[in-house]
């Protein structure tokens, strides 16, 4: 994202990877953890909702949670061949019309978006090297609903992120993978009014869904 290390200028976030991700999400559908992210969002109940996906990718968060009854979708993304095979995939669904598209670092353009009742953020905190502003900007933003998709703060998940920035310094890429400290990530949403509902742990990736407990949604 702009003026961070995931600046969105290296390798990771060009054409060619943002067609393969497509392919893989037309050909297999979500990620595994971000499968159980929209599963535990949609069992909350999200009728007309209003979604807020940063890092939206090729929108497979949106799209999912449209077709499980939210009603609009806004997504925030730094990278526009994301950005552009996105709206893509949104015209083939037939569900542009239902989403907004912004290009740029959520932080900073923060101030200009507007909130939503359920807001995302799968493989996002990870590229974001001050952990703090992305997930207060977020949590203010959300209404009802605070989603992550993150590595697990562990040794392993550590070793790997060094490993991977060493490639990444090797081969001139601007991304630069962060593992922040999951206490701390937990402490600075409950702050913000929130309650921890789901926590789902894989190897690496890790879910989990946060609720204000005093959130509603108007009844369809």
């Amino acid at each position: 994202m702009t003026g961070c290390d995931c600046c969105g200028q290296g390798n990771v976030f060009d054409e060619r990877t943002a067609e393969g991700d497509l392919r893989a999400y037309l050909r297999d559908g979500p990620d595994r953890a971000t499968r159980e992210l929209i599963a535990a969002i949609a069992a909350e109940g999200i009728t007309e909702a209003t979604i807020l996906d940063i890092g939206g990718g090729v929108g497979a968060i949106q799209l999912e949670l449209l077709a499980a009854g939210a009603a609009s979708a806004d997504s925030v993304e730094i990278s526009p061949a994301y950005l552009a095979v996105a709206r893509r995939v949104a015209e083939r669904r037939g569900l542009a019309d239902k989403i907004i598209q912004r290009q740029g670092d959520f932080v900073a353009i923060a101030s200009t978006v507007p909130p939503a009742d359920v807001v995302t953020l799968a493989r996002v905190v990870c590229c974001y090297p001050v952990m703090p502003a992305l997930l207060e900007r977020s949590a203010e933003h959300a209404r009802r609903m605070l989603g992550l998709v993150y590595p697990r703060d562990t040794w392993w998940t550590r070793i790997g992120a060094r490993l991977a920035n060493v490639w990444f310094r090797l081969t001139r890429d601007a991304l630069r993978i962060h593992v922040h400290s999951e206490a701390e990530m937990d402490r600075l949403v409950r702050a913000a009014g929130f309650e921890r509902r789901v926590l789902r742990r894989r190897p690496f990736w890790q879910v989990a869904l946060y609720v204000r407990p005093d959130g509603a949604l108007p009844q369809p």
